[in-house]
């Protein structure tokens, strides 16, 4: 993927980038496979705003995408790549010789044309999906599962990818040792199914959007600046003109410590996976 830039006829198109979409072979979502999202901008079943900055944008439907890839032993043909508006990866239509379509991530490399399978008689290459304890040891791979069957639910963002490092380890051999792109190294159950290849769409965290209107469409709302605020709204507000926190450290508009406070409990039950944490040098 490459980057376009714009000329600046105005201040806001200067520094203004966007995705070429040279990878893009298809314009339109396959219908069967797309369901229309209900827009909440943030607010639960009480009508309360629980996420804030939300609201707005284009309307989108969603992409069913097969995070599972439970069609073992069948092959498919990549029929195009199309642009998700709801994720920063690319997508990938299969068309399955038994006649079934559906969506993957499409992993970097991954051509129009191309054959790719999944299950233990899959080959590894870009683009199939295999248990780990059938991959080579150090293959890059994305779209993981955390428990089998579950669905790939780690390294699934545009230019992500983890390595796997090991296999054989842990509870009785039972877990394969992954390097996430964190630089957390895990244990994941070597039934766990993953991609091989790295998520495509690489250059997508070089686009600057340019201006605030562009932001509204994608359905965020503006942030504003507890230090403006009054000091009923934030505990950052109030005073006269410009002035200091006044407090020990920053906090959250609820009274929570804010700006690097754990927030993962010390005793956690998935502690015990994590072979080396991603904070250490």
């Amino acid at each position: 993927m490459s980057i376009k830039k714009y000329k600046p006829y105005t201040p806001s198109r200067r520094h203004m980038t966007s995705s070429s979409f040279d990878e893009i072979t298809k314009t339109t979502p396959e219908k069967s496979l797309v369901v229309t999202l209900k827009k909440n901008a943030g607010r639960n079943n009480q009508g309360k705003i629980t996420v804030r900055h939300h609201g707005g944008g284009s309307k989108v439907k969603y992409r069913m995408v097969d995070f599972k890839r439970n069609k073992d032993g069948i092959p498919a043909t990549v029929a195009a790549i199309e642009y998700d508006p709801n994720r920063t990866a690319n997508i990938a239509l299969l068309h399955y010789v038994d006649g079934e379509k559906a969506y993957i991530l499409a992993p970097e490399g991954l051509v129009v044309g191309q054959k790719v399978m999944s299950g233990e008689t899959a080959e590894a290459r870009v683009g199939n999906a295999l248990k780990m304890k059938d991959m080579p040891v150090g293959v890059m791979i994305h779209n993981i599962e955390m428990k089998p069957g579950k669905g790939g639910q780690l390294v699934r963002a545009a230019g992500l990818s983890a390595q796997l490092m090991g296999k054989g380890t842990g509870n009785g051999g039972k877990f394969a040792t992954v390097k996430l792109p964190s630089g957390e190294m895990r244990l994941i159950p070597a039934e766990c199914k993953a991609t091989i290849g790295r998520v495509g769409n690489v250059d997508h965290g070089l686009i600057n959007i340019g201006k605030a209107g562009r932001k509204r469409n994608m359905g965020i709302r503006p942030t504003v600046r507890g230090s403006v605020m009054n000091p009923n709204d934030h505990p950052h507000g109030g005073g006269e003109g410009r002035s200091p926190i006044g407090r020990t450290e920053p906090s959250t508009p609820w009274g929570k410590p804010a700006l690097g406070y754990k927030t993962r409990k010390k005793n956690k039950h998935s502690n015990k996976y994590i072979v080396q944490s991603r904070h250490k040098k």
